[in-house]
């Protein structure tokens, strides 16, 4: 039997509540298992992770809401998120799959957490950034990102555009060198990034796994990512 590889998973808790309980959509697992991979969600324990890293094939950062560093932020702005113990441990598994240069794939939170870890600026609310900004945190919206050429995630998709749901209140505003847009929304937000010098590390800005019990272009992100674990 063909090796599956091992997906490590790390789990979103409840802290628009108290975060006392891990609390995600099945469907990551789904999205990863879908795609040829076996998914295992990883709890907050920062004494785990060095085997985490150790004994999985790739990393999936899921969505979440919580406070980042200070200084990731632009203009000395801060976020208007809870504090969290989940930044502790995710920042160590990305920095961690990320030296062994095995995949990672950043989903909304995990985008801005790959952004932030490469010296990328944030804002904590998209909204203020302009009056041209479109409505980035609405349930049951969608809207078009445009993919920019000769990129890691246009290989993937061949298409230029995807209509992609919205669920972010924060967002990248600027990039560092190493770090590139590949994909935007019409009012110029970015909603896509890569790191070209890693072998697969790429972060979509919507919920890509909203749609893993669909037929829809955008599920190839999974499917590229678990190929790449393959080889990790």
């Amino acid at each position: 039997m063909p090796h599956k590889p091992r997906i490590a998973v790390i789990m979103d808790e409840n802290t628009s509540v108290d975060g006392t309980r891990y609390d995600m959509t099945k469907n990551y697992f789904v999205a990863v298992h879908r795609a040829g991979g076996m998914p295992f969600g990883i709890p907050y324990f920062i004494d785990m992770v060095g085997t985490v890293v150790d004994t999985f094939d790739g990393f999936v950062n899921v969505g979440g809401r919580f406070a980042f560093p200070d200084e990731w932020f632009a203009d000395g702005q801060r976020s208007k998120a809870p504090r969290s113990e989940r930044l502790e441990v995710e920042l160590a598994l990305m920095r961690g799959f990320l030296e062994r240069d095995k995949p990672v794939l950043g989903i909304c939170n995990g985008m801005q957490v790959l952004a932030g870890l490469h010296g990328c600026r944030l804002s904590p609310d998209v909204r203020a950034m302009g009056t041209h900004i479109l409505e980035h945190d609405k349930r049951g919206h969608e809207h078009p990102v445009s993919i920019a050429e000769d990129t890691l995630l246009a290989r993937i998709v061949g298409e230029r555009t995807l209509s992609v749901n919205t669920y972010h209140r924060e967002a990248v505003t600027g990039l560092s060198d190493g770090v590139v847009a590949s994909a935007h929304a019409e009012d110029g937000v970015i909603e896509a990034i890569e790191i070209p010098s890693r072998r697969f590390a790429l972060g979509v800005q919507w919920h890509q796994e909203l749609f893993a019990r669909q037929d829809h272009p955008g599920n190839a992100i999974f499917g590229a990512f678990v190929r790449a674990a393959e080889r990790a």
